[in-house]
């Protein structure tokens, strides 16, 4: 497949699509064409593989971004502290309702139906009597009777079956392992080394949890000076109450309903969603909604009503991604459930109500790059212009523009293929390379040529275009312009 071929399958829309690779994805050609349909972000979860196959599958995305003619961000998303249950000798055990069971932290033999050892030693020093706890993503529902040294004695409340190392939490929330492992500091060292543009932190319970995989991150790359964007994963209940101090120390969040649902209830997670996405927006901040977006379509070639209609809402939110993990990690339809999400995303789009698009709020701007970005929105919504450019060294003013309601697309020229990969997350942005270019005219000239090329303006169109003067210094947008195609 040509690369001409591979743009036309592209569906276009201002939401974004992470993609989570693995087996079933792994297949350079079949990549392109997941990368030509519709994925901006590829998604490597440390949880599986070896370092050298996370390198590998850089390599290989990079590879099918420059045949599908795209660029897309690579996230490397660390595995946090395993809170698991241990081994059973036959693999697995069905436990019955009312049956005692026990959790065992010094136990090393296999389990069996009487009891568990444990992978996460601390559990019996987090837990107390009439604690509930969830295993198996809350499938499974033990009550806590009493601890005795390094063994929790259980009733099981609600059974079935339960197999190797399933993850346990505690309902309400208060386990407290580290967010950053050992492992966890390994896997960032490889994923700097392969440029990962995101490091997607698992199990956050506050801004110091994000801080040190920062200065970790920082340190990886000390020589080459890439600064990747930090994405807190928000699935505990204790990160709930910190939600702003953890997005100040990040980057952006992730939205993760499966680990935050089994510790909240089901029910408290579509306000929180609702909840989190306006305040990471209102904080210039980026937001991912994760887990279980087309889960039916890990087997079936159609997505369920229900499934149509969350991954829709997620856009109607303001989420700047959506995101899709075993169903293009290990599904049977990776190519057909990133076509189906595209569709919903844009369809999604077409049907919001654009009456909002010329309310700002009124923000007080200590900045003159963010009064910029404000102005131009404001004068490209009035003008009914077809484009708002913006020339950034950065990110940063098309990320702030990118967090108000407009229906108009926003083109993010930039000289540095870092920043390019860093924009391909944020809502309603399309990242462009331009060959950089230190005189503003030229450089305009440029920009308006690459408008053109692309069929994007004609002649008669308005466009607003913004940057700095002089070119070139990051935090320097201080310029205007409201062009007319000739």
């Amino acid at each position: 497949m040509h690369t001409m071929d591979l743009q036309r399958m592209y569906i276009r829309r201002a939401t974004k699509i992470v993609a989570t690779l693995g087996p079933a994805s792994s297949d350079v050609h079949l990549l392109a064409q997941m990368i030509a349909t519709g994925v901006n972000v590829v998604r490597l979860n440390f949880s599986h593989g070896k370092a050298q196959d996370h390198i590998d599958r850089a390599n290989a995305v990079r590879e099918a971004a420059a045949m599908a003619g795209r660029e897309v961000a690579i996230m490397a998303d660390l595995q946090g502290p395993k809170i698991r249950v241990g081994k059973f000798a036959e693999g697995k055990v069905w436990l019955e309702a009312g049956a005692p069971f026990v959790l065992d932290a010094s136990r090393t033999k296999p389990g069996d139906l009487q009891g568990v050892g444990l992978d996460y030693k601390e559990l019996p020093r987090d837990v107390k009597s009439g604690d509930v706890l969830l295993l198996n993503d809350g499938l499974i529902v033990l009550t806590v009777d009493r601890v005795l040294g390094d063994a929790v004695h259980t009733t099981v409340t609600i059974g079935g079956e339960l197999s190797n190392n399933k993850g346990i939490n505690k309902q309400g929330g208060g386990l407290t392992a580290p967010a950053l492992t050992a492992k966890d500091m390994e896997d960032i060292k490889t994923a700097m080394q392969l440029g990962a543009d995101y490091v997607a932190v698992s199990f956050p319970k506050n801004a110091t949890d994000m801080e040190m995989a920062r200065q970790l991150c920082n340190v990886a790359c000390a020589d080459t000076g890439h600064r990747p964007g930090l994405i807190a994963k928000i699935e505990r209940a204790e990160a709930v109450p910190k939600l702003e101090e953890i997005l100040k120390a990040s980057d952006g969040i992730m939205v993760a309903r499966g680990d935050l649902a089994v510790e909240v209830g089901h029910a408290a997670v579509p306000a929180l969603q609702k909840k989190m996405i306006r305040l990471a927006r209102d904080m210039d901040k980026v937001v991912i909604t994760a887990t279980q977006m087309m889960e039916s379509m890990i087997t079936n070639p159609v997505p369920t009503r229900a499934e149509v209609s969350d991954v829709a809402n997620a856009v109607l939110d303001g989420t700047d991604a959506v995101m899709l993990s075993a169903e293009t990690a290990v599904g049977k339809y990776p190519l057909e459930t990133v076509r189906e999400m595209a569709k919903i995303c844009a369809a999604a789009e077409a049907a919001e109500d654009r009456g909002q698009d010329g309310h700002f709020n009124e923000r007080e701007f200590t900045r003159i790059d963010q009064a910029i970005a404000q102005g131009a929105l404001f004068t490209a919504h009035k003008l009914g212009a077809k484009a708002i450019v913006a020339m950034t060294e950065s990110g940063s003013t098309a990320l702030w523009m990118s967090r108000h309601r407009v229906h108009i697309p926003i083109y993010a020229l930039t000289p540095k293929v870092g920043t390019q990969r860093k924009m391909a997350l944020y809502r309603n942005v399309r990242p462009l390379l331009m060959a950089t270019s230190t005189e503003r005219d030229k450089a305009l000239v440029q920009a308006e040529s690459h408008l053109r090329m692309r069929g994007i303006v004609k002649p008669g169109d308005v466009y607003a275009i913004t940057c700095g003067e002089p070119m070139g210094q990051p935090g320097g947008t201080n310029m205007l312009q409201i062009c007319q195609v000739q």
